[in-house]
């Protein structure tokens, strides 16, 4: 939880540069959020088999963090990581496909939603324990520190896992051996099914503070602030390991699962999260600085043909032979 009040800042008007940045930032958003709707109406199909959960409302946070990742760079991520997958440069295809539990899959179908990896992009992982990635990242910073190659890793997680010990654990180790981890909350105000502030009475500000770790506060609705926000923390991060931490204000817009009805939420604030989508507030800044609709009209046709593309060859694969469940999980000497 934090001290800061997130304000709306009218848009200004954009130069070239940051036009060309918000569009890219647009059709990353955009594409997250399409493909997470189609995987909506998947699981609802019974396509996709086990629970999955989505981060609908939340886009900006991967987006404006992995602009200044690469594929050497690390990330460890919750039960609720398609964002940051596709984020991080996950093809679609095979994601689709492990999704699915099909063979193809970026996990040949052993993964799914909750545990889907893809070690030649740097992303270590989801992880359906809470706060499981926490340690993950925490190691793979200690990797990078040790390899010497200004790399980082980053810890994404909810603040449904402040109260986990894992979390002060990392933060200790990362402050005292300084460790070059990003620690990113994305912070939708829920734990599963109770509000943060009902499970957790600390503040993540001061809590950073105690173990002499530095801390940022962004709201979310805004990708710029986001991106500009990572940019400066994480060439600090390069040029001298240190761990940080970035708290980004979010909205989930689905329950906790996909299915859940959400009956503890109030109805008015369930009403009121129109108004804090990150992607109608940039497609809005984007068209007051004289971004014609068209552009991005034809942004989301693209990536609706190159969804349903990727949706097909998921559903037409095959499904993993039982003779192969062993392979790969025991090594042989």
């Amino acid at each position: 939880m934090s001290d800061e009040t997130p304000t709306s800042v009218p848009p200004e008007p954009l130069t070239f540069s940051e036009s060309e940045l918000f569009i890219d930032c647009y059709r990353l958003m955009k594409r997250i959020r399409m493909v997470e709707e189609r995987l909506s109406a998947l699981f609802a199909d019974g396509a996709i088999p086990g629970f999955i959960h989505l981060s609908i409302g939340q886009e900006s946070v991967p987006v404006g963090v992995s602009r200044h990742l690469t594929n050497s760079d690390t990330i460890a991520v919750t039960h609720r990581g398609h964002g940051q997958a596709l984020a991080k440069g996950m093809d679609l295809a095979p994601f689709f496909a492990e999704m699915m539990g099909k063979q193809d899959g970026i996990c040949k179908g052993r993964g799914g939603s909750m545990h889907i990896a893809d070690s030649s992009i740097g992303m270590l992982g989801a992880n359906g324990i809470v706060g499981g990635g926490l340690s993950i990242a925490t190691g793979s910073a200690l990797a990078h520190k040790l390899d010497g190659a200004n790399h980082i890793a980053v810890a994404y997680f909810g603040d449904g896992a402040l109260a986990e010990g894992i979390f002060h654990e990392c933060l200790n180790l990362s402050a005292l051996w300084s460790l070059p981890c990003l620690f990113v909350c994305e912070n939708n105000g829920w734990g599963e099914f109770s509000k943060t502030d009902q499970q957790f009475r600390g503040n993540l500000k001061k809590l950073a503070k105690a173990f002499g770790v530095s801390y940022q506060f962004v709201d979310g609705i805004d990708v710029g602030a986001v991106t500009d926000a990572s940019e400066s923390i994480i060439l600090a991060m390069r040029k001298k390991p240190h761990p940080y931490v970035l708290e980004c204000k979010v909205e989930r817009f689905h329950g906790h699962f996909e299915g859940d009805p959400q009956k503890y939420r109030d109805e008015s604030d369930l009403a009121t999260l129109a108004e804090r989508d990150p992607i109608v507030y940039l497609r809005e800044k984007l068209i007051r600085a004289g971004i014609a609709p068209a552009i991005l009209e034809d942004i989301e046709s693209r990536l609706a043909q190159e969804i349903e593309q990727a949706v097909a060859s998921a559903l037409a694969g095959p499904n993993p032979e039982f003779t192969t469940a062993k392979s790969e999980v025991y090594a042989h000497e």
